[in-house]
């Protein structure tokens, strides 16, 4: 192999060149935030179950979303498409080892990021999987629009644990999100109390930051 699979440029013996090897990367690390969104654009109505709507007013569609919409764009099947390619690159490189079990979109897409030197280097898959991840980011922009939501740094999880230790992990959220897991403890904020709790034990600096940036957003 001397030539970068999706453009042709000459790589050295890489699957990918350069440029392309830093789209995957990028593609990989914005993944689990696009279909975070996607989640939060996807809700059930309140006068029945199976249908669905948009529930933001930004950019994308926002129209009433149909069933091969909802079986093709959502994180459930983006974290098992990225699982099965994490598993055979597994396989490839350390066919000794069992195939990793499950896990979150996030933790899949991290490993495959801090493998890819490896992955453009000697994984024979490597442009299929540059094309199926661009394909899934590509699926969720027709559902949050472009370009992707940042996250909002809010502060540290309060959560305690049995022992009384706090959980102290950073806790970010996408706009307009107003339920939350934290991804190192697995706490939910979703009621007011949780809400307020969680800004009531942040510096002051973080509260008045995040009330400036609130302010700001409603107007």
């Amino acid at each position: 192999m001397s030539a970068c699979e999706l453009c042709g440029e000459e790589t050295g013996g890489r699957y990918l060149c350069e440029r392309h090897t830093v789209q995957l990367a990028k593609r990989l690390a914005d993944l689990p935030t696009l279909y975070a969104e996607v989640a939060e654009c996807l809700v059930p109505r309140g006068h029945g179950w199976g249908e669905i709507v948009s529930t933001r007013g930004a950019a994308g569609p926002r129209s009433p979303l149909d069933e091969d919409v909802l079986d093709n764009v959502n994180g459930a099947r983006a974290a098992e498409v990225v699982h099965l390619w994490r598993v055979d690159v597994q396989r490839v490189r350390w066919p000794c080892h069992g195939a990793p079990p499950p896990g979150q979109l996030a933790a899949d897409c991290r490993w495959l990021g801090m493998e890819l030197d490896w992955i453009v280097a000697h994984y024979p898959g490597t442009g299929d999987l540059a094309r199926e991840v661009h394909e899934l980011e590509k699926q969720a922009r027709t559902i949050v629009g472009d370009p992707a939501p940042r996250p909002q740094r809010l502060g540290t999880c309060v959560a305690i644990d049995s022992e009384g230790v706090v959980c102290g992990a950073v806790i970010s959220r996408l706009p307009g999100q107003t339920r939350l897991t934290c991804r190192w403890c697995g706490y939910s904020y979703e009621s007011g109390r949780d809400w307020a709790l969680l800004q009531h034990f942040q510096p002051a600096e973080v509260v008045g930051r995040n009330e400036m940036r609130d302010e700001k957003e409603a107007s």
